[in-house]
């Protein structure tokens, strides 16, 4: 199984379908990648030469943030957002959607499952 940017990817798919298994490496980057490397896109990863790999592999370290640095990368910059008390910040701090949108009938995906509130007694 090739082994780029220290992931194992899936050896039996397209090369331009493999590289996206590595975080930080989408359809864009993974052709530019290749074109540079001027491995034809359709070979299965399986199917590279040794020095096609290490050509590949070389690209991916030199030219691009991937994996652990990427990752670390987003939670120090969402740290320094918290950090600064913006209010990107408090939301991400708060477990809300970020970006703007609603609220009030959506983002159940940021805000979890529903916790039922219990209601006010009515008086008589």
């Amino acid at each position: 199984m090739p082994r780029i940017a220290g992931i194992d990817i899936p050896e039996k798919k397209k090369i331009r379908y493999s590289l996206r298994y590595i975080h930080g490496i989408g359809p864009q980057f993974a052709d530019d990648i290749l074109a540079k490397a001027s491995v034809d896109p359709d070979t299965k990863a399986g199917d590279l030469t040794e020095s096609e790999v290490v050509q590949i592999a070389g690209l991916v370290d030199e030219d691009y943030i991937v994996e652990g640095a990427l990752r670390r990368q987003t939670a120090q910059n969402i740290q320094r957002l918290r950090d600064i008390r913006c209010y990107r910040g408090d939301r991400h701090r708060r477990g809300l959607p970020v970006r703007g949108q609603r609220t009030k009938c959506n983002a159940r995906t940021r805000k979890g499952r529903k916790r039922t509130v219990a209601g006010k007694k009515g008086t008589k």
